[in-house]
């Protein structure tokens, strides 16, 4: 069967959840190596690992791999839905952060630690954003609306963070969300929280009402060791023919051959990606029997939003629940492919299933065609219901300190520097 706009109703205000499981193999078939998120060891030498657990799974227990963490489908989902506001399939509220025409001209010192703004190179970032459109939206921008790029933005002129439409956001709480569903409606059900605000972080919090992962299920192990034994293997030969004994000093950009193999700094050529890298067996992929996306809309979640003033709260909760299930389905018609070798694709299509509250199900099906098509009936019943819903994006235009900021990342990025991830420390 289908859902129509008066089940999704019923299911937001008295349900438990629209749920689905499913299954995925890799586009190469069952049984294709694939190769899951790597995160740090535990000690800084510790090398690279991924992410292993043991689920229970139709009552036994399962060795699983992490493929997409709850964090990575949610940037997924929420850029599926950029996709469709981009080719017009969709519309709603939305912060747009523009860059186009913005430049900033600078020069760097000769050991890049020091920076003179205007003059030097000219640095344009109208390229900046998804398909280099110049543009980055609410639903790119990592913390949605309380982002530092929409932060450090200005609407008219005026910092953002110190307009009126900046103060009501702060304002905003679960108990009162009509503000934040006005403006960026995607923050309610992928959650937001201005964690950097005055308070320590006792700012708008909003949780996640979407919750998507997806599992690799009973990961191949070594019969011997009973371990993990994914392994990948590494080399290049050089075009060019350079030795190893060729020294060379300096940087990957400003290097200069060295006139001694016993000379102070000198190094490699490898060390600036020239000559041979000898072959190398390190650990790495897995062989797993399928994979899992399981996709969560809690309604118990979503009746916890409250919209004050309104005719009928449940409509806008239904507006909620409509955008994930064309988060979804979106994603569904794009595929997954998450990242190198590790791209999957359905096997089969399984269906939605609305939870009750005794566990009992029902089952649903819907591509995105008809999940935009719910999606704006459900608008039009929140709009009846006196819900402010606003298709055009907000704009906002970068403050010039953010503009001197990534353009003096991208000077630094173009004269050699390698990234280092932020710890915090």
């Amino acid at each position: 069967m289908t859902i129509s706009m008066e089940r999704l109703g019923q299911a937001v205000e008295r349900d438990a959840a629209i749920r689905r499981v499913q299954k995925l193999q890799p586009v190469g078939g069952p049984g294709d190596k694939i190769f899951p998120p790597t995160y740090p060891g535990a000690r800084n030498t510790d090398p690279a690992r991924h992410v292993f657990e043991t689920r229970r799974i139709n009552g036994k227990d399962v060795r699983c791999v992490l493929i997409d963490s709850v964090q990575s489908q949610a940037n997924r989902l929420e850029e599926a839905l950029s996709e469709a506001l981009r080719d017009g399939r969709l519309a709603m509220p939305h912060f747009v952060v523009d860059f186009q025409g913005q430049k900033a001209s600078l020069s760097l010192s000769a050991d890049g630690k020091d920076v003179e703004f205007g003059s030097g190179t000219e640095y344009d970032l109208s390229d900046v954003g998804a398909a280099n459109s110049g543009e980055i939206t609410s639903l790119e921008a990592p913390h949605r609306v309380f982002d530092a790029i929409i932060r450090d933005s200005e609407l008219q002129g005026q910092r953002f963070d110190e307009t009126p439409l900046f103060e009501t956001l702060l304002k905003a709480r679960p108990q009162f969300a009509v503000p934040m569903f006005e403006v960026a409606p995607t923050s309610l059900l992928f959650g937001a929280w201005h964690s950097t605000g005055k308070g320590g972080g006792l700012g708008a919090k909003f949780a996640r009402c979407i919750v998507s992962e997806i599992v690799g299920v009973d990961v191949s192990v070594d019969p011997e060791s009973k371990q993990w034994d994914g392994q990948k293997v590494a080399s290049r030969i050089d075009p060019l023919g350079i030795r190893a004994s060729a020294k060379v000093i300096g940087g990957p950009v400003d290097w200069i051959v060295a006139k001694s193999e016993r000379g102070k700094g000198a190094k490699r050529p490898s060390e600036i990606n020239h000559s041979n890298i000898a072959p190398s067996v390190v650990p790495g992929g897995v062989t797993v029997d399928h994979a899992l996306h399981t996709a969560v809309i809690t309604c118990a979640g979503l009746r916890r939003l409250k919209f004050p003033g309104t005719a009928d709260e449940t409509a806008g909760r239904a507006v909620l629940a409509a955008m994930g299930l064309v988060a979804l389905a979106e994603q569904d018609s794009a595929g997954y492919p998450l990242r190198s070798r590790c791209d999957l694709v359905c096997d089969g299509r399984a269906p939605f299933e609305i939870v009750r509250p005794d566990g009992t199900t029902e089952e649903f099906e819907i591509d995105a065609d008809a999940a935009a098509a719910l999606f704006e009936e459900a608008v039009d019943e929140a709009k009846k219901a006196g819900f402010p819903w606003n298709e055009q994006p907000i704009r906002l235009t970068p403050q010039p300190r953010l503009v001197q900021l990534v353009a003096l990342s991208r000077a630094k990025a173009l004269a050699g520097e390698t990234e280092a991830e932020d710890t915090g420390g």
